[in-house]
């Protein structure tokens, strides 16, 4: 499948033609290598360890010798049991494909910019679920949305929201693999002498494996519509084959299929959801590790939260002052105004 493609203004000698995917954030913010997502997930969690006993320390010298911090890979096991979550919310909610797909792309991207011990998946999955139905044109009331959850509430929801939109640099659209995978479909039924009988069974097979590559990491790595071929190939091989020849030129040589075979060996391998009991155990162990200055009532949280207030009471008196200093110069907007400069942001009172 080839989207439509767009040309840059420019020079005409100097036009190109991408795929509408291409010029999409999704091409170029969240697309890795899997070296990549290695490396930055292991940073991340570096990082939040580093941080988090410093935490441990600042508060109680010697508490943090006794805890087990998390792996990068026990936060991926964590994240993948909340992926699986979406979908039978989703179920529950009878919320459509695009937003289900939705919800789980950005469930991945929060956690590629944030880890485990800061913010649970939990209230991240409620709230990235609740903006995918925003951002798919399916809204529902929050209060609704809140009340057919145990044991949670509207701040659960849009306590993190912005923090879950910022983290995801505002990228709000995403490409599915379902999609490409419908166009395939039809795609299909334009192939003279197509097996049209065997193809909606196929086109059933292979929308199941699609549900399935969600729980891996494919969608970070390869587009849209190599998963989808990937996943009608495990549904039968035959069609896909057919499909890619008639349409891409493509053979059995191909690089592409080589793409092929290892989308399906990850999807076979590691689209399933987590054994319960090793994701219960690194959830217990996160309830020790969790960041202190995000646990309610701690000692860090207080501090924190006192920091924050301090900063934003000075902030708020210097803003004052200067206000103050301008009337008394006859000058209500300030001569800094008037040259142009002492216009920095210095908005910093906004961490968390």
């Amino acid at each position: 499948m080839t989207a439509e493609t767009i040309t840059p203004v420019g020079d005409a000698e100097a036009i190109t033609k991408i795929s509408l995917y291409q010029g999409s954030t999704q091409y170029r913010h969240w697309r890795f290598s899997p070296q990549q997502l290695a490396q930055t997930r292991a940073s991340l969690n570096l990082a939040a360890v580093n941080a988090i006993r410093d935490a441990f320390e600042a508060d109680e010298p010697g508490s943090s010798s006794g805890v087990s911090f998390l792996s990068a890979d026990e936060e991926h096991l964590l994240v993948k049991l909340y992926v699986g979550k979406i979908s039978q919310l989703c179920g529950h909610f009878r919320f459509p494909e695009e937003v289900e797909a939705t919800a789980v792309s950005y469930l991945k991207r929060f956690y590629l910019k944030n880890t485990v011990m800061d913010w649970h998946p939990k209230n991240v999955m409620l709230t990235a679920l609740f903006l995918a139905t925003k951002t798919t044109n399916h809204p529902i009331m929050l209060e609704t949305y809140t009340s057919h959850i145990p044991k949670a509430a509207p701040s659960d929801v849009l306590d993190l929201e912005f923090l879950v939109a910022q983290s995801l640099g505002f990228d709000f659209a995403v490409w599915h693999a379902h999609r490409a995978l419908w166009g395939i479909y039809l795609d299909i039924q334009t192939i003279p002498d197509s097996p049209l009988d065997e193809l909606k069974q196929a086109y059933d097979a292979a929308l199941k494996h699609v549900r399935a590559s969600r729980l891996t990491d494919v969608e970070l790595i390869y587009t849209p519509s190599q998963i989808a071929l990937a996943c009608l190939s495990l549904a039968s091989p035959a069609l896909a084959y057919s499909f890619a020849h008639a349409k891409l030129g493509v053979t059995e040589e191909s690089p592409a299929f080589g793409v092929v075979e290892t989308i399906k060996s990850m999807v076979t391998a590691h689209g399933s959801l987590p054994e319960v009991e090793a994701v219960r155990e690194v959830d217990r162990r996160l309830k020790v590790c969790k960041n202190p200055e995000k646990v309610v009532g701690s000692n860090a949280y207080i501090k924190k939260r006192e920091e924050a207030e301090r900063r934003a009471d000075e902030k708020r008196k210097r803003k004052a002052a200067e206000v103050r200093k301008a009337m008394e110069d006859g000058d209500p907007f300030g001569s800094e105004l008037a040259r142009g400069d002492g216009l920095d942001d210095d908005d910093d009172d906004d961490d968390d």
